[in-house]
């Protein structure tokens, strides 16, 4: 059994179908049913039931499949080992960001970022939190920043537990007013988010608390414009304060009681992180240490 072998299985596994896998695998399908075919015979058991043009596992498919995935991580991560005990100077960080913080918080860090280490490509990946988080998992993605609580299935560091406020146009009875009761906010006509966004989930949760059902006029996963009808006076948003703390042309109120997001930069439990992606992450870490420093300072929220 190689390694070549458990790629080719784990494609045939994931397509349910030889034909598909060959196509994805770059192969040509009798070449890939021949490896199956000698992987089968090497183990002495049938992996795949091949009943009506159908493929799906056996009992002992199922077996492997639960190992060859392990086994397939551990020689990546043995190789991206070595490569950085070798001093690879070259790597990719592939992160994902929230569009809310991509905008406002992240170009002067990963700028920064690139300054400090010029051989290392950034990929950036523009999607909500639960989307990011899947696509940790999937692999998709090496690293990205989540909301709320972390699953199981990654490790991470908290970045930042920031403030989320209610905006309405300037003229707006709430303008002149610092706090007002949740109650009262959540029953104005909303912009909302479109559905997986951690924003959206929790005002939902908190509309239910408060037994009340959202007076939505419109969604969207575009910050800026929820910002502009806001702007318009089509209704109240709610954003993360540093969003909008230095925007003159909407009107920032705080909830009473507070309403606050938890920020996680995540990885995938048990997987090796790269040299590049170790860095991006420490240096992140080391950039929202002094923003919490310039935080309590200040006593406002000032952006990079």
């Amino acid at each position: 059994m190689d390694v070549r072998q458990l790629k080719f299985f784990l494609g045939v596994a994931a397509c349910e179908s030889f034909t598909k896998a060959a196509e994805q695998l770059h192969i040509a399908q009798p070449a890939l049913s021949i490896a199956i075919k000698k992987l089968e015979e090497e183990l002495d058991v049938l992996l795949f039931n091949r009943r009506d043009r159908k493929i799906s596992l056996t009992a002992e498919g199922e077996a492997l499949l639960l190992h060859a995935q392990g086994i397939l991580q551990g020689v990546s991560n043995a190789k991206q080992a070595i490569a950085d005990l070798r001093g690879l100077l070259k790597g990719e960080v592939r992160v994902g960001l929230t569009p809310m913080l991509s905008s406002f918080f992240f170009p002067k860090i990963i700028s920064s970022f690139k300054l400090s280490h010029p051989g290392l490509k950034i990929s950036i990946s523009g999607d909500s939190a639960w989307s990011i988080q899947r696509k940790i998992e999937s692999g998709e993605l090496d690293i990205g920043v989540i909301a709320g609580e972390v699953p199981t299935g990654l490790d991470s560091h908290h970045l930042l537990r920031e403030e989320i406020v209610a905006c309405v146009y300037p003229g707006h009875p709430f303008a002149g007013r610092k706090k007002v009761a949740l109650r009262d906010l959540l029953g104005e006509p909303l912009i909302h988010y479109k559905e997986g966004y951690h924003l959206r989930e929790l005002i939902d949760e908190l509309c239910a608390r408060e037994g009340i059902t959202p007076a939505v006029v419109a969604e969207s996963n575009l910050y800026s414009l929820i910002r502009s009808l806001v702007k318009e006076k089509l209704g109240l948003a709610f954003f993360l304060k540093m969003v909008v703390a230095r925007d003159a042309e909407v009107a920032a109120i705080s909830s009473d009681p507070p309403l606050f997001m938890d920020l996680y930069i995540a990885w995938k439990k048990n997987s090796y992180l790269s040299r590049a992606n170790r860095a991006f992450v420490d240096f992140l870490i080391q950039e929202l240490d002094e923003y919490y420093l310039l935080t309590q300072a200040a006593e406002t929220f000032p952006l990079p």
